[in-house]
């Protein structure tokens, strides 16, 4: 026994030495490897600050800057050495801790996603089992909406993705995320939070989507007067969808609130003919919020959704928004869009003639 205790010592000691070894090596040399794999796959300028080895087998990079476009804290991940001898990469505990994404839209639409070139023969199949990302940054500039470049950013980002545990025979993966959504000038605008499950091989899908708080006005480059002609100076959405599918048959039922409405004053109003863009302006309550809930149809791996089909959404939605308000709201709001279409017609009359 104690022969058999001693052969095991001498070779934990002769592993952990080479393990050693290995580490001193790894730091020394593989940070130049990376640097040059990375500069040379994608085409842009890359530093890195430190790379280690640790057990069981764990690498940990520190200080990645892949050109203008991330600068990450740290990534940690365990490769699956088995399925290296087959050809495939199987990553276990991927972590990426503090990463900073800066995603810009040029005015022609085209993002500055790095592009993997491709080379000859067939890259290697990677299959990560999870991946958790750790107090991320999205800084997204648009400057296709504004020349100037609109600017939104996703701060504390937290993603967590793994393969659910039961039945071990399941495909299906479990997701959460969560960010807060801020101004250029550090202002929190508000907060989303999506979490469920998918098989997407299975085209299957439960989740829940929910938008906390979010300063709508903010946002104004991209909604323009698409429901509203009047002018928004202060808007706040709050909005839960669920997001079911079965066998690619995706339905996602909304509800939407948009509360604590300010308008612009001004002396004249333009009026529009398109009933989808007056939604606030007749089916707000007495309050003035516009309370909403809605279903869409649409396809898992392909989902689609026109603007004309939105409008028609919009508008059923809020004709169900009028059972709650009163007879004589009705009346009221109504005999106001009266007025304004008569003037309308009026004016048209003017223009033409008889």
């Amino acid at each position: 026994m104690r022969k058999i205790f001693k052969v095991l010592f001498i070779i934990a000691v002769i592993f952990t030495a080479i393990f050693l070894i290995a580490s001193i090596l790894f730091a020394i040399y593989a940070p130049k490897v990376v640097e040059d794999q990375i500069r040379q796959n994608l085409k842009v300028k890359t530093s890195l600050g430190k790379i280690s080895l640790s057990m069981p087998f764990t690498i940990t990079l520190e200080k990645l800057e892949i050109g203008s476009f991330a600068d990450i804290k740290k990534i940690s991940f365990s490769p699956n050495l088995i399925a290296l001898l087959f050809g495939k990469v199987v990553i276990h505990g991927l972590t990426i801790t503090e990463p900073v994404i800066n995603l810009e839209q040029s005015a022609d639409g085209k993002l500055n996603l790095p592009v993997l070139e491709q080379k000859g023969g067939k890259p290697p199949e990677i299959y990560p089992t999870s991946l958790k990302v750790v107090d991320g940054k999205i800084v997204f500039t648009d400057r296709k909406v504004s020349a100037a470049g609109f600017q939104v950013i996703a701060d504390k980002l937290n993603i967590s993705v793994a393969k659910v545990s039961l039945p071990v025979t399941s495909l299906a993966t479990d997701f959460n995320l969560s960010c807060q959504l801020s101004s250029s000038a550090g202002r929190v605008l508000g907060g989303i939070i999506f979490s469920g499950w998918l098989d997407y091989l299975a085209k299957d899908m439960d989740a829940k989507l929910e938008v906390k708080d979010l300063d709508v006005t903010n946002f104004s480059p991209y909604y323009g007067n698409f429901i509203s002609n009047k002018r928004l100076l202060s808007a706040k959405l709050n909005l839960g969808s669920t997001f079911k599918a079965r066998n690619n048959a995706l339905n996602i039922v909304t509800d939407f609130n948009l509360s604590s409405l300010a308008y612009e004053e001004s002396g004249q109003q333009q009026l529009e003919l398109d009933l989808a863009k007056n939604t606030l302006d007749l089916f707000t309550d007495t309050e003035g919020n516009l309370h909403l809930v809605f279903d869409i149809d649409t396809k898992l791996d392909n989902p689609a959704l026109s603007r004309d089909k939105l409008k028609s959404i919009i508008l059923k939605a809020a004709m169900k928004n009028l059972r709650s308000q009163s007879p004589e709201q009705i009346v009221d709001k109504v005999s106001n869009m009266i007025e304004k279409f008569k003037g309308y017609g009026k004016e048209l009359k003017d223009i033409f003639g008889k």
